[in-house]
Order: structure tokens, then C-alpha cells, then sequence
């Protein structure tokens, strides 16, 4: 339970949120005692206490089980469940009294998605030194096309081993040294070097270490096609994720002038290591090499064609938007979002049980019903926050997070004036837990928010339990924050109350190991779901302390996005 001096801790946290790190608090503190606010919060601010206990089990139980149901046919983009899904929740909107927050008094931002459905090839030929290599489909490798175009071919292409594939000139890396790349294969390492915390960030997966980075790279590059080598611990998960992610129709936003490639793969170390051997190299001294900075690039000499026939389907898809205006006249025009996605993967292959449809329970039907509970308390209070407040319910996320990339191409506010974004994918169905994790904590004064609201709930702030997974870079908050607005990932602890040391982390890997992308992502009724009211209601008091600050949310200085967010905020003085 929540104690009753929160509200006057959000009202002096309220005086704190555009304080840099290092600046003191004393003297912000003091002048946010002393302000409306706090005044009235002092004397308890019953209201703001009743709107928090709103969030309950049943509102976002209902909203869960509803649309990770079957009848959904696990929300595909542009499918029938996808529309089923977003009037659902439209609905949901209207019920609270949410206003909408799209445009012409709508409450969907539609978005454009062209549908990519390659014919992967059972097989795949590589030849060298006079010998052959045939590689089988699923088993061993997953290819789709990069063009959105009916057919994508690659003739006599040779494969050449880059490394991790990185430009990182702040880190003095370049895994490229100004090769001649231009229609060649290139065959990359998954992550970033993780050996060394003052290289890139340790453990800590950066965006480099990410798949879409290095494809992108890679066709930056001129390359015909990209290789990504996949280990479950490289990756975060096993490739039965990858089966049933990268099979059937690939999502993406209409191309625009950016470079492409004809294809991207990925293929297992075990059948890496066959390609690399058939190239008379041995894949662990190749690694070897790629750990240090002289790396240069190395043609394997061998050489690869391969054909795709390719379907093309346009589609539509929306995120669904529902706004507080804002009560303060000067500040209203400023918005706090919180974000969660409400696509999953569709219909798909079956799996053994003979299910097709990946339901997406967890994910990310839970993080939709979390952040609908924070707007029923939102919209609980007798009087709206100073700055509003946007719900946005992203698309085609598990597409590599289209719907909030669309969003943040085309806001409903200027970037500028974006406060913050608190994102959620996934919520905690395990029970209530002494911790709660903050997917990049220190990269901003949201921190400071965080860690003390949950502080007087008894509870302690985690950094990311699991950073070599690089979640910072994989949801939403990252299309936030790739724009400048200060944006926190809030996910479920794994210290759970009443439960033996280590059991948290056990359901985090069961689920990743055997539900995530799965149809097995299912929602069950015994799912426990009071530490996720507590977790909504952390997350609702960190938004009204934002929305009622006198200052928006800064990154620290030095973060990566930094630049990003001064260069919006200049705009906005223009």
C-alpha cells in the first residue's frame, strides 16, 4: 500500500525533475515546498490518492484477457484483429473520457505498412575452394527481402566477415576501415563487445549491438545482403524466436530514400561454422580477431546466388491516441506519453499443439492494460495535471516498433514540448515484488522520480536485470528518445515478496525461453496481478509528478541523446 505522504513527496519531486544530476537539491526542494502544489498536497491530497486507487486488478484483468484473446487472432498488423483490437480500445478510451488525440478529432493515427512475404528457399548453395555448402531453411537459416518488390535476387555475391559490423567513432571503432563492400555478403556477430565496461558499455547492450543497426549499416555499406550470427546468448533469446518472428509477412513503413539491401538473414553458429570452414577458416579465431580495434574486414572467398520471389501487400495500421488537455494554461500545450504496443505477431506457424495464433498476452496485452489503468486514474482526478497527458497505443512493434516510429516522425506535439515518455511492455503477472526494474536508469532525471516514488512504496529501483538483451533499444521508449524526449522502459522486478531468491528471474527465462513469440503467450487466470497495480501506480505517480513540474525532464549530460533533445527544445525558441 501506497503511504500516505506520497503526494507530498510527487509535489517536492515535482520542484526536482528539471534538476541536472549533480545539481543540488536543497535549494529545489525548498522553492517546490513552497508552491501551490506542494501546499496542497500537504495536507494529504486525498484526491490525487483516490485516483491512484483506481488502478485496480479487475479493470486491467478484463482489458488483458479481452484482447489476448483468441477472437483478436493475435493482433497482426492490419489484420482483422488489429481493427478489432484498436475499436476495442477506442472504446475503452471513450469510457474514461479520454479526448482524442488524433487528428480531425480522431482517436487513431493511422500509419501506411507495406507488407514483405518472401519465399525463403528451402535450400541455400555456397561454393569455395572447389566445394559446396547447401544450408536447409528454418533449421538453419531464416532470409527475407530488404525491397519492397516482387523479386530479390543476389548472383555470385561473396561473403565477407565484418565483425560486429560498427561504426562507433566516440569508442575509436570502425569494423569497416574503408573496405570496398559495395555488392558483397556481409556475415556479422550479433551484440557488442561486452568483455570490457569502459568499451561501449560492458554487458550492456548499446543500439550497436542490435540487429537493425547492423543490417542497416550493412546497407549503408552497399552490401547486397547481411548475415547476422545468431547464439542465444548474442541475441537474449533462442532461434525458435526467430523461426517464428522472420517467417510469414514482414512488416515496414513504406521505403523512403534510405539504402537497402537485397536481402537479410540470420543463420546459426553451427551452420556459420560450416561456412566459414568451407572457406578453410575457423569461426572462433575469426571471432578472435573482430574483438579488437584493428580488425579488418576478411573475404572468405566464398561465393553465393540465391532468389526470392516476394509478395507485397499494403495495409493499413494505427496507433490509437487519447489526450488530457492539460489545466494550466501555459503548460498545456506540453505532454507527458505513456506508451505501450498493442500489436503482436498475428496468425503464424503452428506449433506443436497445432495453435497458430500468437496471442501476445504478455506481450504486450499486459503493458496495454497497464497503461489504460494509469488513464482511468489520470482521468479520476477533479482536476487534470498542468501538462496534458497523451495514452498512446503504438502499432506493428513487433515489426521493429513502426507505429512509435511513425509517431515520432509525425507528433501530435512538437518534440520540443514532449516532457517525457514512460513506456511499458510487459507487466508484472507475477505478484507484488520488493524491486521494479528501470530500463535506463542514468540516462536521465526521470531517475530521481522513480527511485524515490518507489522508495515510499516500500520498494527499491533496479537497473536492467538483463542488459545484455539491449531492451533500452527494443521497445518503443527508444523511438522517444532517438527524437530527444527524456524516456523511461519500466519493467517487472524479479525480487518477489514471499518467493525464494532467484524464483523472479526463473519466470523472466521461462517466458523468454518458452513463450516469448510463441502462441504458448497465452493468458492465464491464475496470473497474479497485484504487483502490477502497484507498478501502474508507480508509474501514474511518476507522470503527474512530471506533468505538474514547473521544468520537463533533461537527459544527464553526455547521454547519447542529449544532442537530440537540445536541438529540439532550440527549435522550439526559433
Amino acid at each position: 500500500m501506497i503511504e500516505k505522504r506520497l503526494p507530498v513527496v510527487v509535489a517536492v519531486l515535482s520542484g526536482l525533475v528539471g534538476c541536472t544530476a549533480d545539481e543540488p537539491a536543497t535549494e529545489s526542494t525548498e522553492a517546490a515546498l513552497s508552491s501551490p502544489i506542494a501546499v496542497e498536497a500537504a495536507g494529504g491530497n486525498p484526491m490525487a490518492e483516490a485516483a491512484a486507487n483506481q488502478i485496480t486488478d479487475e479493470y486491467m484483468r478484463e482489458i488483458l484477457a479481452e484482447i489476448s484473446s483468441d477472437a483478436y487472432e493475435g493482433r497482426g498488423p492490419g489484420s482483422v484483429g488489429d481493427v478489432k483490437a484498436r475499436q476495442y480500445l477506442i472504446g475503452r478510451m471513450r469510457e474514461l473520457g479520454l479526448e482524442p488525440g488524433g487528428e480531425d478529432g480522431s482517436y487513431e493515427q493511422p500509419f501506411d505498412l507495406v507488407g514483405v512475404h518472401t519465399m525463403q528457399p528451402e535450400t541455400w548453395k555456397f561454393e569455395g575452394n572447389g566445394e559446396s555448402l547447401t544450408l536447409k531453411q528454418w533449421d538453419q537459416y531464416l532470409i527475407n527481402s530488404d525491397i519492397q518488390d516482387e523479386h530479390a535476387q543476389v548472383r555470385g555475391a561473396e561473403i565477407v566477415f565484418v565483425g560486429y559490423g560498427i561504426q562507433a567513432p566516440e569508442y575509436d571503432w570502425d569494423d569497416f576501415k574503408g573496405a570496398d563492400l559495395k555488392g558483397k555478403i556481409l556475415l556479422i556477430m550479433n551484440n557488442d563487445p561486452d568483455w570490457d565496461a569502459d568499451l561501449f558499455a560492458g554487458e550492456t547492450r548499446l543500439w550497436y549491438g542490435r540487429w537493425d543497426y547492423k543490417y542497416q549499416k550493412a546497407a549503408d555499406q552497399g552490401a547486397a545482403g547481411a548475415i547476422i550470427i545468431h547464439t542465444t546468448p548474442s541475441a537474449g533469446y533462442p532461434f525458435q524466436v526467430l523461426q517464428t518472428s522472420n517467417t510469414g509477412i514482414q512488416f515496414e513503413l513504406p521505403a523512403g530514400d534510405e539504402a537497402r539491401k537485397q536481402f537479410d538473414a540470420w543463420m546459426t553458429e553451427d551452420a556459420v561454422r560450416e561456412l566459414v570452414a568451407l572457406a578453410g577458416m575457423d569461426l572462433d579465431e575469426l571471432r578472435e580477431a573482430a574483438y579488437n580495434r584493428d580488425f579488418q574486414p576478411v573475404p572468405l572467398g566464398v561465393t553465393t546466388s540465391i532468389a526470392m520471389d516476394v509478395e507485397i501487400d499494403r495495409v493499413q495500421s494505427a496507433n490509437v491516441l487519447g489526450l488530457i488537455t492539460g489545466s494550466d494554461p501555459d503548460l498545456k500545450d506540453e505532454v507527458v506519453i505513456y506508451s505501450a504496443h498493442h500489436d503482436h505477431l498475428g496468425i503464424g506457424p503452428p506449433n506443436d499443439e497445432g495453435d497458430t495464433i500468437y496471442n501476445g498476452a504478455f506481450d504486450n496485452a499486459s503493458g496495454v492494460a497497464l497503461v489504460m489503468g494509469i488513464a482511468k486514474a489520470m482521468t479520476s482526478l477533479p482536476e487534470a495535471p498542468r501538462r496534458s497527458v497523451l495514452i498512446a497505443l503504438v502499432g506493428a512493434e513487433e515489426q521493429g516498433l513502426l507505429g512509435s516510429k511513425y509517431y515520432a516522425s509525425n507528433p501530435t506535439f512538437p518534440v520540443g514540448k514532449i516532457a517525457a515518455n514512460i513506456n511499458y511492455d510487459g507487466g508484472n503477472v507475477w505478484g507484488h515484488s520488493h524491486d521494479v526494474t528501470f530500463v535506463g536508469l542514468g540516462k536521465s532525471t526521470i531517475d530521481q522520480l522513480v527511485e524515490l516514488i518507489a522508495g515510499e512504496q516500500g520498494r527499491v529501483i533496479t537497473p536492467d536485470q538483463f542488459p545484455s538483451k539491449g531492451s533500452f533499444y527494443r521497445s518503443d521508449q527508444f523511438s522517444f528518445s532517438r527524437i530527444g524526449v527524456p524516456a523511461a522502459y519500466l519493467d517487472p522486478g524479479t525480487d518477489f515478496v514471499d518467493r525464494p531468491e532467484g524464483w523472479g528471474k526463473q519466470q523472466v527465462d521461462h517466458y523468454t525461453e518458452v513463450n516469448y513469440h510463441q502462441p504458448s503467450d497465452e493468458y492465464d487466470p491464475s496470473w497474479n496481478l497485484d504487483g502490477m497495480v502497484t507498478d501502474a501506480q508507480l508509474g501514474y505517480w511518476t507522470g503527474l509528478a512530471i506533468a505538474n513540474a514547473d521544468d520537463m525532464p533533461v537527459w544527464n549530460e553526455g547521454d547519447e541523446f542529449e544532442a537530440a533533445r537540445l536541438e529540439a527544445l532550440a527549435a522550439e525558441k526559433d
